[in-house]
């Protein structure tokens, strides 16, 4: 497969819109390529490839040797993104070399061979044997910056809908097998068998609950559900054994590195299921306090130190070998509680049972979450196996109300994907004093979810005619329109200009009847922050 290809594939994934149009075109590619070019761009898409060395501050040297430097910066200004940039910017040599542009396979051996010394040179002449589609997918693939629309958990959906097999099966195979993955793709088009990851820590895909609405409560018998609180944490899998250690997300991302202490404390052979915290004196903190944590690839010991990070351990799926997930979960807990107790694992406990006479009682609990600083609550059916997905009735979510305040639109910003020709990142803010007896809006949180397909072409529209100035792909915008904002916390923050950040803000509904001076004020935010020094 060749360079100009994949660019093609990558083209035709971000202006594809609609999952399952992206799983047929992926699917596609997966029967018609050939190894290990397949191999290859489904870790490229999937976010498995890195390349140490080759790091965005070389391509921005290599392209300024080549072009304007002042020019070269207005414009990553004016595009926003480097790959965009250096596609467009980059000069047509005077005599192209006289041979194809180099297979994508070629261009990663390449790279994971060549000393940094070498690679300017080398992009550089790969650059000029390529179209500006081809430069665009090359560094995009370089410094890691693919997004396409495209997740490792969608790539492995995709194999799953081409090859017949379930998903749970790739899944538990897929990080005992590196790219170019030839066994994986052996063994789904019929040539060999499942590759065995053996003692190899891999992810399981997680079992997840249903929100729990109205009509399911009416329906419910609370004498067969178990209860335990929902902590606003990151929910992780953590596998250990004598093939390695590693952390998981839910999602089957790698957190092992940004967590070097929990990984220490995985001195055992056992999968369990839990809640990543940061843990002081036994105390849970705020999530802005794991925040701190999460996306790191270094923690330094000052890090370590005051964001103590824990695991609050919910079920136990692999015992020594012994898959625990068909069992009842009554029955996992007993043995969850029985290894605990033996194993006593550093940096862990248990998650405790809530115990409940009523739906009434359990209601009355739930209302007290968010003074307790916990997201909600869970329910689960004591005969429950552990299964992977989002089985109906099996497992429920009852999470505590949202809060919500009335800000004003400041900022906009174009999204990704097939959003890349809307704007869809939203920065808002509420008004406080500004020191000279009036009243200026600062910037609260940033929203890009919440509203409709509709919603989204009004805004787009409002902002493209009521823009002040811009700011690369950034619009500041006439401080008019009133957002409803809801979010799940709100927590002191001094990496935010105003002092506090939101959990998970999403857009309820748009405000355009409401004028902005009756929007809500920062202190109206800040009575809503979870555990604020009194």
């Amino acid at each position: 497969m060749s360079l100009p290809a994949f660019a093609e594939l990558l083209e035709r994934l971000v202006f594809t819109p609609g999952r399952n149009a992206k799983l047929a075109l992926l699917k596609r590619f997966f029967a018609t390529e050939r190894d290990p070019d397949r191999g290859v761009a489904l870790a490229a898409i999937s976010g498995e490839l890195s390349f140490t060395a080759a790091k965005p501050a070389l391509v921005r040297e290599l392209v300024a040797s080549r072009t304007d430097p002042v020019l070269l910066a207005w414009s990553h200004d004016y595009v926003g993104d480097l790959a965009e940039t250096v596609a467009l910017i980059w000069p047509e040599p005077t005599h192209r070399p006289n041979r194809p542009p180099p297979e994508l396979s070629e261009v990663v051996e390449a790279l994971e061979l060549a000393a940094k010394a070498e690679i300017p040179a080398m992009l550089a002449e790969w650059l000029d044997l390529l179209d500006p589609g081809g430069r665009l997918a090359l560094i995009k693939l370089v410094t890691g910056g693919l997004r396409v629309g495209a997740s490792g958990r969608l790539a492995r959906q995709a194999l799953a809908d081409w090859s017949g097999h379930p998903v749970e099966e790739i899944e538990e195979v897929w990080h005992g097998v590196p790219p170019p993955y030839l066994p994986l793709f052996a063994w789904l088009e019929g040539r060999a068998e499942r590759p065995d990851p053996r003692d190899a820590p891999v992810f399981r895909s997680p079992m997840l609950a249903q929100p729990l609405e109205a009509p399911d409560i009416a329906a419910l018998d609370h004498t067969a559900f178990r209860a335990e609180w929902k902590w606003d944490g990151v929910r992780v899998q953590a596998s250990a054994g004598p093939g390695g250690r590693r952390l998981w997300t839910r999602t089957g991302e790698d957190l092992s590195g940004a967590f070097p202490e929990i990984l220490e404390a995985l001195d055992f052979h056992a999968v369990v299921d839990g809640e990543l915290l940061v843990i002081r004196d036994g105390e849970v903190a705020p999530f802005a306090d794991l925040q701190q944590r999460l996306n790191r690839k270094v923690v330094g010991p000052k890090m370590l130190r005051d964001h103590p990070a824990g695991l609050r351990l919910y079920d136990l799926l692999f015992e020594a070998g012994e898959d625990l997930r068909p069992l009842p979960f009554d029955t996992r807990r007993e043995r969850l509680e029985a290894w605990f107790a033996c194993v006593k694992p550093a940096r862990m406990d248990l998650s405790p049972q809530v115990a409940f006479a009523s739906m009434e009682q359990l209601a009355a609990l739930r209302d007290g979450a968010r003074a307790a600083g916990i997201e909600g609550l869970m329910l689960k059916r004591g005969d429950a196996p552990y299964i992977a997905g989002r089985p109906k009735g099996l497992w429920w979510k009852w999470k505590r109300a949202p809060l919500s305040v009335d800000a004003v639109l400041m900022y906009a910003q174009r999204g990704h994907g097939k959003r890349s020709s809307t704007y869809s990142d939203y920065t808002f803010g509420l008004w406080r004093p500004d020191g000279a007896g009036g009243e200026e809006l600062v910037p609260v949180g940033k929203a890009y979810s919440g509203y409709t397909d509709q919603e989204l072409v009004w805004l787009d529209r409002w902002i493209r005619n009521h823009t002040l100035s811009r700011f690369g792909p950034v619009r500041e915008v006439e401080k008019e329109l009133v957002l409803e904002v809801v979010f799940d916390a709100a927590q002191l923050s001094s990496r935010h200009k105003s002092g506090v950040a939101m959990r998970f803000p999403r857009i309820s509904r748009l405000r355009p009847d409401k004028p902005a001076a009756e929007a809500d004020r920062l202190e109206a935010l800040m009575a809503m922050v979870e555990n604020r020094p009194q």
